[in-house]
């Protein structure tokens, strides 16, 4: 039974040269269309499947502020309508610092919005620009400002390091700002160069200056002081917050838990089933026309393929991975499908094993990747 829901929002004022998820130019699109039609796949989805149980909402993207305030009411307004409200514990949307005035913040707060996720990545001008982002430290101050007066008490921010350019005196100031906001989470994330992305292209053309690895591995080092320092507790590798402020819809992914996904290019795990939408706005608007889940591939997963990602997405989080769950969910033993693996991770220093849980060491965490492939059968 699906935990959460994620609806994606394709919209984008500006593309940011690292991002490879769905997205369009927000201009000249039917954005309003493609809200109803958000709306009439959660009705055909609430129509068969149960959703009584859902403890989270996020609204990801694209950019959910990129729609206007009655844009986002009406978004809001059809999300109550068809996602039974009851138990949801937290209900995030990203949003860009820029395009989130107060009238918005209102919109969200009163909603049902109540944790807010700023896409800040960097404090300084000429970083921010080869990102492809177009706020400024001001608007990421002054949103903060407005959110906490508004009410909103769960505020993260998402930072980035090893960005081409980028120093580790500029990453320690940028830590230091973002300290200063006394926020409760963070996310910070290595740069991942993918396709289709303008930072690939440059890549190709040899023309992307980026730190080297061992730069980047002191960078999260320094990351991982940090925030234990200020009090920030590090609950999976990209993840810092204070008790209490752990992001709960993303630990249903790492705890390999189901949820659904509404929306263009959108990704849902339901009954045993990962499925992804149509992600080009015609073909998954023309799909909810003709009254048919705008579904556009589906696998069902085979028990090795289960086992397999509750190690790899378990093994992010800090606490790691529970032997006992691991036996009433599969009926065997970590041990019996991976010993040789956990035996040689173990002698390398990258996992510890106790009477329960399997875990990431600090060495590992440096190696995430690394570890994660030993458990593809």
């Amino acid at each position: 039974m699906a935990r959460g829901v994620y609806i994606h929002i394709p919209f984008c004022h500006q593309i940011c040269n690292y991002c490879d998820f769905n997205k369009v130019f927000f201009k000249n699109q039917p954005v309003d269309e493609y809200i109803e039609s958000l709306g009439e796949e959660m009705r055909l989805w609430t129509r068969d499947h149960d959703f009584s149980n859902i403890e989270t909402i996020f609204l990801g993207g694209g950019t959910p502020t990129s729609l206007s305030p009655e844009q986002l009411y009406r978004l809001l307004e059809l999300i109550r309508m068809y996602i039974p409200m009851e138990h949801v514990k937290e209900f995030t949307s990203e949003a860009n610092p820029d395009e989130l005035t107060k009238e918005k913040l209102k919109v969200l707060y009163n909603g049902g919005v109540n944790r807010l996720s700023l896409g800040v990545q960097a404090f300084q001008d000429e970083l921010l620009k080869k990102l492809g982002r177009t706020h400024s430290n001001e608007h990421v101050f002054k949103t903060i400002e407005d959110a906490k007066n508004i009410g909103f008490e769960n505020i993260s921010i998402d930072l980035m390091y090893g960005l081409p350019g980028q120093t580790m005196q500029q990453w320690k100031r940028t830590l230091d700002i973002a300290f200063s906001l006394q926020l409760p989470h963070f996310s910070a994330y290595s740069l991942i160069v993918e396709p289709k992305t303008i930072f690939y292209n440059l890549m190709a053309k040899r023309k992307l200056r980026l730190p080297g690895e061992d730069l980047e591995a002191e960078m999260y080092d320094v990351l991982m002081q940090q925030m234990e320092q200020h009090g920030l507790h590090q609950y999976e590798i990209s993840n810092f917050g204070k008790d209490g402020f752990s992001s709960i819809h993303n630990r249903i992914y790492w705890d390999n838990d189901e949820y659904a996904g509404f929306g263009a290019g959108a990704h849902g795990y339901i009954n045993g089933i990962r499925y992804s939408n149509h992600g080009p706005l015609k073909k998954y608007m023309a799909a909810i026309s003709n009254g048919e889940k705008p579904i556009n591939e589906t696998h069902t997963e085979t028990k090795q393929e289960r086992m397999e990602e509750e190690l790899f997405l378990g093994l992010r989080k800090t606490a790691g991975v529970s032997k006992k769950h691991f036996i009433e969910k599969f009926n065997c033993t970590i041990e019996s499908i991976y010993e040789k693996q956990l035996q040689e991770l173990v002698h390398k220093g990258f996992i510890a094993i106790d009477d329960d849980y399997i875990r990431l060491t600090r060495n590992g965490r440096f190696v995430g990747n690394e570890v994660f492939e030993e458990f593809l059968l």
